[in-house]
């Protein structure tokens, strides 16, 4: 980490959680973030989903919610980029405050409840995105909907043109039984919904889906099985969770979901139970916060990686770090390539 970016996290921890989040989006978006591109190598470039990523390491949905921010980020080592939730309609999401640092822990738990400015002006904003980089958005549902799985669709359909992958969102812990769509028959329900709306792009793109980790053996069993069936290209693994065991900070007990190093472990294990049942790609996401992390979830089964929370303790140069080290331990271990790593160690998680 920069000298300049150390002062300028510790400056933003003076802030509340929200509030802070707003203004380094601000400080990107007025030239003060990184400015090289995204990180890649023979090694660190791979495809996942038909989409070509110059490396493997993303930035989780919720950092951008409105893809505001999406030229300066383009400027940052991600391999791809995932904007939203978007829901049709705009919200305002939960009462404030709700988000917390959890700094003894290295995590943060939020309630943010899919706040977003809707799918018109997130769409305005993606149609001028830039064109060289891989940008996804998450899928949301509006909180007084009459029909939540329709919603997942209308987003899709409105934004398909300017995206490059999308993510159905049912495991946020935020939206009051949102996660009761995780269930097999609603699961299948809302999915065939979705990709009918794929289906109807001028032109296809993938379709993720992002599920909790908070789930039985059984209920992950369920999942793979109808996403097998599905259509769906991918599978993200895994939102936040509503487990708070073993942390320390005062704010342990606020309502939310947990995301961070805490959940490293829990989300592993989740990725590497789902990479026995299905043979779609996964994305492995919950606490990774190094190179080693994002190489574990490679190992576990993950064809890629995403993280955002870390981003509040390491800034953005931690994802300079997260790719070149994880160029390093793929040449240490013998790997040509992310793929050829892939699954190499899922039985440490099993």
């Amino acid at each position: 980490m920069k000298a300049l970016e150390a002062i300028s996290l510790t400056a933003l921890r003076r802030f509340d959680p929200e509030r802070a989040h707003g203004l380094a989006l601000t400080a990107l978006n007025t030239g003060l973030g990184p400015r090289g591109g995204p990180i890649t190598s023979d090694r660190l470039r791979t495809t996942v989903a038909g989409l070509a990523l110059p490396n493997p390491v993303g930035l989780a949905a919720g950092f951008d919610k409105n893809a505001t921010a999406l030229g300066a980020l383009a400027r940052t080592g991600f391999g791809f980029l995932e904007v939203g939730a978007a829901t049709p309609r705009p919200q305002p999401g939960n009462p404030k405050p709700r988000l917390f640092r959890l700094a003894e822990d290295q995590a943060a738990i939020n309630r943010f409840g899919f706040n977003n400015d809707g799918m018109q002006l997130i769409t305005e904003r993606l149609a001028k995105r830039p064109a060289d980089r891989i940008v996804g958005i998450n899928l949301g549902a509006n909180k007084d909907s009459d029909d939540r799985a329709t919603d997942f669709a209308t987003v899709l359909a409105h934004c398909g043109a300017h995206i490059d992958f999308a993510t159905v969102n049912v495991s946020s812990p935020n939206t009051e039984k949102l996660r009761d769509l995780q269930g097999k028959a609603a699961l299948a329900g809302l999915l065939a919904g979705v990709m009918e709306a794929q289906a109807g792009l001028a032109t296809p793109i993938p379709v993720f889906l992002k599920i909790a980790p908070d789930l039985s053996d059984d209920e992950i069993a369920e999942v793979a099985e109808v996403a097998n069936t599905s259509g769906i290209a991918a599978i993200i693994a895994t939102n936040t969770t509503l487990d708070r065991n073993g942390l320390h900070s005062p704010h342990k007990d606020q309502a939310g979901g947990l995301s961070g190093q805490p959940l490293f472990e829990k989300s592993t294990r989740v990725l590497a139970q789902l990479s026995t049942l299905t043979d779609l790609p996964l994305i492995g996401v919950g606490g990774v916060g190094s190179a080693e992390q994002a190489y574990q979830k490679i190992r576990a089964g993950a064809s890629a990686a995403q993280l955002y929370t870390a981003l509040v303790y390491g800034g953005l140069s931690l994802v300079d770090e997260i790719a070149n080290g994880l160029d390093q331990l793929l040449a240490r271990d013998g790997f040509a390539n992310v793929a050829d790593a892939v699954g190499s160690g899922r039985s440490d998680w099993l």
